[in-house]
């Protein structure tokens, strides 16, 4: 990247604060990004980043501070008046429309969407639009059916058909293939080249390095440092980001106090089938044995059934054909409600929306599972001041700080929001608990926290089924690896011995030799 002498940022932040009840968000942040540039932002989850840039881009308001845009001062007192500027974002919370197709939500509100056009000509135009971008979607497809890793695609999708010049991306990659991430990465650059800039904000410190150029990093809500990307390392980025030096260790060891995997399976599925809204098959025969005291790795392509999976699993949607039996009990046909009061906990993809109520309380959102239960109820009475205790109790085991246990929980960082789902659910979970994509949009030292959990529970005897598509740390966490594709087991491997070639050969849809030596006969 190379700046002409005198040229303006595109953006200039100056001394940004912003203050939320008994918390500093940001405090006297200086940010300049310029044209051209990948300037990617660092940071704890609650580190300041997101409502930076929710500032930028006219959400919130600041207390104090400057906003120039091409060297002059800005307000946007909304979201449309950015857009209009020439900023848009990428959300880690998306902004779709579910009961909208994927055709529709690309051109919805959009200037250049023509006035009288057909549903197919809309979803063809979607299609010329996500070749382009080299972005894989369904044009057709209702976007609530979609799984998370799609959505994110049609949102990534839907800003960067606009014509903004400063493209903010808030963890655009934890939802893609290292293809998809690389085809991203060649339009981003494309994008930059016309004279345009990109905010990258991301945990995975190996792409900053790869894709940006400079490198700001946000701890406790102030700015640390703003470095050129070619004098960084890993290991400088995370001492950065949390103050300490971070220690990673193989976590698949077991102490000497682990409780041994079981013989028999805790949770079993035998030829289990099932179906999407709109009556398609998305799980194909899928037969699995989940044993108490391992973790068992779910390996795949966002899309590939793994959500229906997971919901299979907990009783979110039922089953069109096929057995699963938890604690040699029939659940073939049983609910939500049946599984977690049987000991299944559940931590799902979409933390914010299916994980939580996000307008209702931290305190209702903590103790949500334990409504009905002493010490949150006395028979059919309920003690609001027992459930704070106990939301204060989760809250401190998931490091999690709450200043005010009253507010809705969607003000939380969504790290944190993560981490208190995950020990709610693990309160639970006495027999399996399910995790899909539980470490999405952690930092480095969230998702060492988090790991740590499972491994936990996993000494303490029960069975974890970890679904996730970053192959690293299902290598280094899990027991065995089952690897779906379009709805289907292409092979379970036992990670002492597996390749990432051959889990990758399978993510592409070749079938393993060993799956039968590592799950029971169906």
């Amino acid at each position: 990247m190379e700046i002409a002498p005198g040229t303006p940022p595109l953006v200039l932040l100056k001394g940004i604060c912003k203050y939320f009840p008994g918390v500093i968000a940001n405090k006297d942040v200086d940010l300049d990004v310029m044209p051209g540039e990948i300037h990617a932002l660092l940071g704890e989850n609650g580190a300041g980043k997101s409502t930076l840039m929710n500032i930028l881009t006219g959400i919130y308001q600041p207390d104090a501070g400057e906003i120039i845009i091409d060297g002059y001062a800005r307000t946007f007192a909304s979201p449309v008046e950015a857009i209009a500027s020439g900023i848009g974002m990428v959300h880690q919370h998306f902004k779709l429309v579910k009961a909208f197709t994927v055709a529709e939500n690309i051109h919805l509100g959009w200037d250049e969407t023509p006035k009288r056009i057909s549903a197919q000509a809309l979803e063809a135009r979607t299609a010329d639009l996500a070749k382009a971008l080299n972005l894989a979607v369904r044009p057709q497809a209702r976007v609530g059916d979609l799984s998370t890793g799609e959505q994110q695609r049609v949102e990534i999708l839907r800003v960067l058909t606009r014509n903004a010049r400063v493209l903010i991306l808030d963890e655009p990659t934890a939802v893609l293939t290292p293809a998809e991430a690389h085809e991203l990465f060649k339009a981003l650059k494309e994008f930059v080249s016309r004279g345009n800039a990109v905010i990258f904000i991301s945990h995975k410190l190996d792409e900053v390095l790869e894709i940006s150029d400079r490198i700001t990093v946000l701890r406790g809500g102030r700015k640390v440092t703003t470095e050129l990307t070619k004098d960084c390392s890993q290991k400088m980025l995370a001492r950065l980001m949390v103050g300490h030096d971070i220690v990673l260790s193989n976590l698949r060891a077991r102490g000497p106090n682990a409780a041994p995997v079981s013989t028999a399976p805790v949770m079993r599925l035998r030829s289990v089938s099932a179906r999407n809204g709109d009556g398609n098959t998305v799980l194909k025969g899928i037969s699995l044995d989940i044993h108490a005291g391992e973790i068992l790795g779910i390996a795949g392509v966002a899309g590939n059934g793994q959500k229906e999976l997971s919901q299979v699993l907990t009783g979110m949607r039922p089953a069109a054909s096929g057995e699963i039996v938890v604690g040699g009990k029939d659940f073939s046909g049983a609910g939500a409600a049946e599984f977690a009061a049987f000991g299944v906990g559940h931590i799902p993809e979409d933390r914010l929306y299916s994980g939580l109520a996000p307008a209702l309380s931290v305190t209702d959102n903590a103790v949500i599972r334990e409504y009905m239960k002493p010490p949150v109820s006395a028979g059919r009475f309920f003690r609001p001041r027992a459930a704070i205790g106990l939301a204060r109790q989760i809250a401190e085991a998931a490091s999690v700080m709450v200043p005010d246990f009253g507010m809705p929980v969607r003000n939380l960082s969504g790290g944190n929001q993560q981490r208190l789902v995950a020990r709610r659910e693990m309160r639970i979970a006495d027999k399996v608990l399910i995790a899909a994509y539980p470490s999405r949009g952690l930092d480095v030292g969230a998702i060492n926290t988090m790991m740590r959990y499972f491994v936990e529970l996993r000494d303490l005897g029960v069975g974890v089924i970890l679904i996730s598509e970053e192959l690293e740390e299902l290598l280094n966490l899990s027991d065995r690896i089952a690897v779906m594709f379009h709805g289907e087991i292409m092979g379970i491997a036992e990670t002492g011995s597996a390749s990432i070639e051959d889990i990758g050969l399978m993510m592409g849809g070749q079938r393993g030799g060993f799956a039968a030596a590592s799950t029971a006969e169906a």
